[in-house]
């Protein structure tokens, strides 16, 4: 997966008509998807999902709803949202139900102006196809959907695909992109605030350039950082009536649009699980990540406070970001305040490390003659060369092989492990590829004698 800028796609509709379960037939028929490991806690709100080589981020967005809101503000409030946001709107109805709920949706994701796509899901529960009534919707693009028979599910992929594909890559900026993320009150705006106050020469500052995003851009040792103030990322079933119901999708597109993302993460509440799921969206999204435990004057004078314990506890919470570098905060007192700018230096320096073949594939010897791979199903996977990419943004590497399918997830973790030994990618993800070696001439490549 390039970590370019990914298009987002939204599912609205009223309750009840299959979003949800729309949402995860997707992820059953992706051709790749950012891998699940272990310790990493997630909401299947949103997910990226490759099909047939197109990647994108899709949003669930029954997640966000409250039950104690009337409909229209609601529905209202999610489809302005994502005419800003997202890059293309999917309005689902259950077939054989068509109510005013439906064309108010309809008529709303049409206001957009954005690509707009017609599920009619649950036709399984007809004894013929009806969606040719719910042109009256205004909506062209309409496809027949069921989940529980596996019909239409790629063919509405299709549609997606084809309509994303005039989405741009992220252009390349001298500028480096730093989104603060994190839930209400974490202290993101003092942060945002005592950045810039520790900085003389602000070049721009534009209040609401994107709704509930701030930004500031400041020169440090000849770099210029932009600085992003996002909205709060609330817990699903907090999330109050207003312009919250899509902070997520808010703060999912500034993480597209950054190069490094600091998450926030209240020293008082370190066990909030929402804070380890916004990290792991800037993992997916193969951003740059720091951890920053903020409001940390508010601990230091505690008698029972126990520093050690606590970044034992939040680092065994951020296991499945151990490369991210964790640092503590106070916008109060200033604490390490002004150690966040060499800190966003190395990082992105650490995103632009390149590693020669030879280098890769001396590497790659080595380590697979100290463990070999195990493998599942009783296959021995082989491993035989390791190339970088050089177009990707961040680190990225294509290791090819034979029985490559049968390598365990623990195996890949140890691959990155020792190539952050070795060569670095300070507060990067890292990503991998295992490929077939007959396979290597689709990636142009030479095949090439096995390393192990």
């Amino acid at each position: 997966m390039n970590s370019a800028k990914l298009p987002i796609v939204a599912i609205v509709g009223r309750a009840n008509v299959g979003k949800s379960s729309l949402f995860n037939a997707f992820l059953e028929r992706r051709e790749a998807i950012v891998t699940r490991e272990a310790g990493t806690t997630r909401d299947r709100v949103t997910a990226i999902a490759d099909f047939r080589g197109k990647n994108f981020w899709i949003v669930d967005t029954a997640g966000y709803k409250d039950p104690n809101d009337d409909f229209e503000a609601t529905i209202q409030e999610q489809i302005i949202q994502a005419s800003q946001d997202a890059d293309l709107v999917l309005v689902v109805v259950e077939a054989g139900v068509l109510c005013d709920d439906d064309h108010k949706v309809a008529t709303l994701a049409l206001k957009t102006k954005k690509p707009v796509l017609l599920a009619v899901n649950k036709v399984d529960q007809l004894s013929h196809d009806t969606s040719y009534e719910y042109a009256k919707l205004g909506i062209t693009n309409i496809t027949s959907t069921s989940v529980t028979q596996s019909r239409g599910i790629n063919q509405l992929l299709e549609e997606i695909v084809s309509n994303i594909t005039h989405v741009s890559k992220k252009e390349k900026s001298e500028k480096i992109r730093v989104a603060l993320l994190g839930r209400p009150n974490v202290g993101k705006s003092s942060l945002f605030n005592s950045l810039l106050s520790k900085q003389q020469a602000i070049v721009t500052e534009r209040a609401g350039t994107t709704r509930d995003v701030n930004r500031a851009s400041v020169r440090y040792k000849n770099k210029q950082i932009e600085f992003m103030d996002t909205a709060g990322i609330r817990r699903p079933g907090r999330i109050e009536r207003g312009v919250e119901h899509f902070s997520v999708l808010r703060s999912l597109a500034a993480i597209e649009e950054a190069d490094i993302c600091f998450v926030l993460i209240d020293s008082n509440e370190p066990d909030v699980s929402q804070d380890q799921k916004i990290a792991g969206m800037v993992k997916d999204a193969g951003r740059g990540l720091a951890l920053l435990i903020s409001k940390w004057d508010s601990l230091s004078e505690k008698e029972d406070f126990d520093y050690d314990k606590l970044i034992r506890q939040i680092s065994s919470n951020y296991e499945f970001v151990a490369w991210a570098p964790m640092v503590v905060t106070s916008s109060i007192t200033g604490q390490n305040i002004t150690k966040l700018f060499d800190l966003i230096l190395s990082i992105d320096d650490g995103r632009k490390v390149k590693v020669s073949t030879s280098e890769l594939n001396n590497w790659l010897v080595r380590t697979v003659r100290e463990h070999p791979p195990a493998g599942l199903k009783n296959r021995l996977p082989k491993l035989n060369y390791i190339v970088q990419e050089t177009d990707n943004p961040i680190p990225a590497f294509k290791i090819f092989g034979s029985q490559t399918k049968f390598i365990h997830w623990s195996y890949r973790r140890y691959l990155e492990t020792r190539l952050r030994e070795q060569f670095g990618f300070f507060g990067n993800p890292i990503q991998i590829w295992f490929i077939e070696k007959h396979e290597a001439h689709r990636h142009g490549e030479r095949p090439k004698e096995k390393a192990d």
